[in-house]
């Protein structure tokens, strides 16, 4: 999808999703893609950004976690650190990462692309649901130019975008582009009146560029640094019956603010904060043959992350999460991908990774609201700490910020690595079917500590354990993967297409639970020689099938594309409470789905564009008790997965008009 040049014809956008670089109108994928100019033209700050506008996707959030997006309905609603995304992310053909460090700003695009259903096949690293891949502008030797855009508006919103590109000699060429962007916050929090500026961002960023070119060889690298200060997600919470009245009779506080857009959340932590410096270093060299071309892919990236927010949405002093987390990443690849005409083509390539992750988590309460809650649901009795334990004929001492902080620390030392091979062939000038197979195998090492709170109420309340040094375990996980593919063009502008596909995400490990499960209460001072491990989980699968339309009408003022898929996916890794209490993912279960997915862009006029995009999803679950948490074992069995709507549209519209000295506005 792309905006039209003003007066002209759809533009073409040239993608590389299938490792070639192909016309979009010529990927047999359910694939949407967007020009750079579209993502300066409606605005997009970040990757997130991109959901609001493919069909088929949703889950979009103006923080830094990607768990809640969901490609057809697969996705994973782990926020830890122990498992793989269900959608990958990639720049520039490298793996942007987890929570955290996956969100960066768009800024001076070449494209940007999404493709949904499996796409470990093509991308790699546990694709299962989908992949958005994007991609920067790259140095150019012939071009000597570059662009300021300032935007500006009220609440002290400014964001400021440029490049230049320049050419050293006839083989070197350098471009540096640059990001800023800036807006007060405009929500009151009640609990702190006049604090009126949360949801509130900072971000700088800046990337260095460069091409060399050789004779048969070309050399693209990058470097980007990233500096983001924003605030965590922000919660409201909303009345639904008159439970809600007892908890303000307890706490003699009001459920919300008084403004329709105020918060009441008593931040235990400061103020929520959403905050990230992130480092990525990249490196494409193509080497073209007189048969093939070869292409090796290096790239590293580091972050810093530190979150937190109030996540119960009350005034109450219950439920405030941290999260601080460092990462470094290693990746590469190598390909081979044949050239000419001949009806096989073909193309093979091999990959690694390595990552190291720490990461710390703090769930915070005040110690008064806690024995408050107990008291009242056990006893009846409205009681603080002191008064509580009293009641049992026990001293209490407060803490010494009258808090019960429970801390976790999860370690992780991942690799893994994959080969793959698709061949192709072109039975006529109007069909070809392709036939891919890769292999993945992932190892995990995993440590995971929960040390005794200060606080004398204990573990009880959030993890649910304790642990003396970290439970240490490592596993392995490996599997085939296969894709058939039929592309079909019975005119110049139609493409007509089908697929199966097998997507696989390995196993890992859960960073809030340990392994055995004991009853509640039972898990105190764990340790390694008594047995207790990091809690693992499986791997899931889903066989998908799909069939597509692509078609350019009105001599080439309207493109439409339109897909139909079924899945089975088993054995879904989701979070779920567990009996020991704390977090615990678990395979669950499966879903069969299926849904119709459609886009239309179109030039109106000389001043006018238009896209529309909608999808219609259907499923229905099986084996989801521990999920649903009813007490009638098929109380949910055969319902639709509730992370994914069934209806969902977007629309553009966009207006260009010559101004009268130059230029458009």
């Amino acid at each position: 999808m792309a905006i039209p040049a003003q007066g002209q014809v759809l533009e073409e956008i040239i993608v590389s999703a299938t490792k070639r670089a192909e016309s979009i109108d010529d990927v047999p994928l359910a694939i949407t893609a967007f020009s750079g100019d579209f993502t300066r033209s409606v605005n997009l700050d970040d990757v997130k950004d991109l959901v609001s506008f493919t069909p088929g996707v949703t889950g979009n959030s103006k923080d830094s976690f990607i768990d809640v997006i969901s490609i057809r309905g697969i996705r994973t609603n782990d926020f830890g650190v122990g498992g793989d995304p269900s959608a990958g992310f990639f720049k520039n053909n490298l793996y942007e990462g987890r929570n955290g460090a996956v969100v960066t700003s768009l800024f001076d695009m070449e494209r940007a692309e999404v493709l949904r259903g499996p796409q470990g096949f093509l991308f790699g690293r546990n694709a299962i649901g989908g992949a958005f891949s994007v991609h920067t502008r790259k140095a150019q030797i012939d071009a000597r130019d570059g662009y300021v855009e300032v935007d500006a508006g009220e609440r002290g919103h400014l964001v400021g975008e440029g490049a230049v590109n320049i050419p050293v000699n006839d083989q070197f060429a350098m471009r540096l582009a640059g990001y800023y962007s800036t807006e007060d916050g405009y929500v009151d929090n009640t609990v702190t009146p006049g604090d009126d500026e949360l949801i509130n961002h900072d971000k700088f960023a800046v990337r260095l560029s460069s091409r060399f070119t050789q004779d048969r060889m070309t050399i693209d690298a990058f470097l980007e640094y990233e500096e983001r200060e924003q605030n965590g997600t922000m919660y409201r919470a909303t009345r639904l019956d008159d439970k809600w009245t007892l908890f303000e009779d307890l706490y003699g506080t009001s459920l919300n603010g008084d403004d329709g857009r105020d918060i009441a959340s008593e931040f235990l932590l400061g103020d929520p904060r959403d905050d990230a410096d992130i480092l990525t270093i990249g490196a494409q060299i193509d080497y073209e043959l007189e048969w093939a071309t070869i292409t090796a892919n290096i790239g590293y990236k580091d972050h810093d992350y530190f979150y937190t927010e109030d996540f119960d949405g009350t005034s109450i002093g219950f439920n405030n999460y941290g999260q601080t987390q460092t990462g470094d990443y290693l990746q590469g690849e190598l390909r081979l991908v044949s050239k000419g005409d001949d009806p096989l083509s073909w193309y093979a390539g091999v990959s690694f990774y390595d990552e190291e992750i720490d990461a710390s988590f703090t769930q915070v309460s005040s110690e008064d609201a806690m024995c408050q809650y107990y008291g009242y649901y056990a006893y009846g009795v409205n009681y603080n700490c002191v008064d509580l334990y009293d009641y049992y004929g026990s001293p209490f001492t407060p803490s010494p910020d009258g808090t019960l902080r429970e801390n976790n620390r999860a370690r992780g030392q991942l690799n893994g690595w994959a080969a793959y091979l698709d061949l192709n062939y072109a039975f006529s000038d109007a069909l070809d079917i392709g036939v891919g197979l890769r292999y993945t195998y992932d190892e995990k090492e995993f440590d995971l500590s929960a040390p005794t709170p200060v606080s004398e109420l204990g573990a009880y309340w959030a993890l649910g354990f304790t642990t003396i040094g970290f439970l240490n375990d490592t596993r392995d996980w490996d599997e085939l993967t296969p894709r058939v593919i039929m592309r079909y063009r019975p005119t110049d502008d139609v493409l007509l297409f089908a697929s199966a596909t097998r997507g696989y995400k390995s196993g890992g490990y859960g960073s809030f639970a340990f392994a055995p499960e004991l009853a509640f209460g039972a898990g105190t001072d764990l340790t390694d020689a008594d047995g207790f491990t990091a809690d693992p989980f499986d791997p899931e699968t889903v066989w998908s099938y799909e069939i597509g339309y692509k078609g350019t009408l009105l001599d080439g003022n309207a493109k439409v594309d339109l897909s139909a898929f079924f899945y089975d996916y088993k054995d879904l890794q989701i979070t779920v409470d567990g009996q020991g209490g704390g977090i615990v993912v678990d395979n669950v279960g499966q879903v069969d789905a299926q849904g119709l997915e459609g886009s239309i862009t179109a030039s109106l006029n000389d001043n006018f564009d238009l896209y529309f995009s909608a999808s219609y999803f259907d499923s229905e679950g099986s084996g989801l008790q521990r999920v649903c948490g009813l007490d009638d074992p098929n109380g949910c069995e055969g319902n639709p997965v509730w992370w994914a709507p069934e209806w969902s549209s977007a629309a553009v519209l966009n207006g260009v008009f010559p101004a009268e000295r130059g230029g458009e506005w």
